[in-house]
C-alpha cells in the first residue's frame, strides 16, 4: 500500500514538473502576452493542480502536495499570468522557476544575515525533532491523558510537522540550488497580537502569497470608496475569507469528507477580530499605550489555541488525522527497513 502511494506520488510530481515547464515556456518566451490570454493558457494546469491531491490517500504526501501545488503553486501561476509574483523576474532560470513554483520558498534578500542565524536554526530544529519523537511516545498513553492536554499536544504536533517539512524544503533548495531561504515561521508562540501572529510569525509563505493575490487588490479597490487609511480593514477580512476557503479545500483533500465549514468559521472569526484590532489601532493614532508582553503574549496565544480547539481540530480529528499519521510513520519505518535490507543485500553480491 505504502509502496503504491510512493509510486503515485512520484508519477504525479513528474506530471507537475512537466506542467510547470509548459508554463515557463509560455511566460518566459513571451509567446503569449501577460493578462487574460496567458491566464487562459494556464487554466488547464491550474485545474490539473487542483485535482492532483485527489490521487493520493496518505495524510502527509497528499496533504503536502495539496498545500504546495493546489494552493501555493496555483496562486503563484495566477500572479505569473499577470506578470507579477515570484515567478515573473525575466532572469529566473528554469530550475529556480520550478523550485519557487512548487515549493513554499522565498529567496532570502540578505543571505549574510541568514547564515549568521544558521547555527541557532539548526539547534532549534534539533530540539523540535527531539520533542516530536517524545511526543510520538506520549501518544502511546493517550487514553490516560485528559482530552484538553491532547489538544495542546496536537497543536504542537501540527506546528512541528510544518516546521520540519519546511526546514527540509529549505535544506534541499540550499543543497541543490545554493539558495538561502527566508524563515517560514518566526516563533509564533511569542506573538503579542493577532496582527503579529498572522502577519509576521505564522506560515509566512502563505502570508506572502495572499498579500499580492487578495490583500493588495481588495485594498486598492476599497481605497476608492473608504480612503487609503481604512482600506486595509476589508482587505484583511477578504484575505481571511480566501484563506478559510483554501483551508476547507485542504481539509477535504485530507479527509475526503463533506465540508462542515468549521474551518471557515475559524478564519472568519480571526479575520473579524483582526480587523477590529487594526481599526482600534488606527483610531488610536498617537496613543502609545500597550499591554506588557507578559500579558499580550499569553492572551494572543491563548485565544488562538482556544479557537483552534473549538473550530480547527474537531474536523481534523473526525477524519482520524491523529491515528492515520501514526500509521503512516509506522509504514514509513517499515519501508525504510525494507529498502535498507535490499540495499545491504545488493552490496553483498
Amino acid at each position: 500500500m505504502f509502496e503504491q502511494e510512493i509510486n503515485n506520488f512520484t508519477k504525479l510530481w513528474l506530471c507537475i514538473i512537466i506542467s510547470l515547464c509548459y508554463c515557463y515556456s509560455i511566460g518566459k518566451t513571451k509567446i503569449i502576452p501577460k493578462g487574460t490570454a496567458r491566464l487562459l493558457c494556464f487554466l488547464p494546469v491550474i485545474c490539473l493542480f487542483l485535482s492532483v491531491p485527489l490521487n493520493l490517500s496518505s495524510l502527509h504526501l497528499g496533504g503536502t502536495t495539496a498545500f504546495f501545488i493546489a494552493w501555493l503553486a496555483n496562486f503563484k501561476l495566477l500572479l505569473f499570468a499577470l506578470g507579477k509574483g515570484p515567478l515573473s523576474p525575466p532572469s529566473l532560470s528554469l530550475p529556480r522557476f520550478l523550485s519557487i513554483a512548487c515549493l513554499p520558498i522565498k529567496i532570502q534578500q540578505n543571505p549574510t544575515l541568514n547564515s549568521l542565524n544558521g547555527q541557532q536554526t539548526i539547534t532549534n530544529n534539533a530540539i523540535k525533532i527531539l520533542l516530536f519523537v517524545l511526543l510520538l511516545r506520549i501518544y502511546d498513553y493517550s487514553d490516560r491523558i485528559h482530552p484538553t492536554i491532547m489538544l495542546v499536544l496536537y497543536s504542537f504536533h501540527v506546528y512541528v510537522v510544518l516546521e520540519m517539512v519546511l526546514a527540509l524544503v529549505a535544506s534541499m533548495a540550499r543543497a541543490l540550488l545554493g539558495l538561502e531561504l527566508e524563515k517560514q515561521f518566526d516563533e509564533p508562540y511569542l506573538s503579542t497580537s493577532l496582527q503579529d501572529f498572522w502577519g509576521r510569525r505564522w506560515n509566512i509563505m502563505v502570508t506572502n502569497i495572499l498579500r499580492p493575490t487578495v490583500y493588495e487588490p481588495v485594498r486598492d479597490k476599497a481605497s476608492r470608496f473608504i480612503g487609503r487609511k481604512w482600506a486595509p480593514i476589508p482587505a484583511v477580512f477578504g484575505t481571511f475569507v480566501v484563506s478559510g476557503v483554501m483551508h476547507e479545500l485542504m481539509f477535504y483533500y485530507l479527509g475526503r469528507v463533506w465540508l462542515t465549514w468549521e474551518i471557515m468559521w475559524f478564519f472568519l472569526l480571526h479575520g473579524a477580530c483582526l480587523t477590529v484590532e487594526i481599526a482600534v489601532k488606527k483610531a488610536a493614532v498617537g496613543v502609545k499605550w500597550r499591554l506588557p508582553r507578559a500579558v499580550s503574549t499569553p492572551l494572543t496565544v491563548g485565544f488562538v489555541m482556544f479557537t483552534a480547539f473549538w473550530l480547527f481540530f474537531p474536523p481534523l480529528l473526525r477524519c482520524r488525522a491523529d491515528e492515520r499519521s501514526l500509521e503512516e510513520y509506522a509504514a514509513l519505518g517499515a519501508f525504510i527497513k525494507k529498502v535498507t535490507a535490499l540495499t545491504l543485500r545488493s552490496f553483498q553480491f
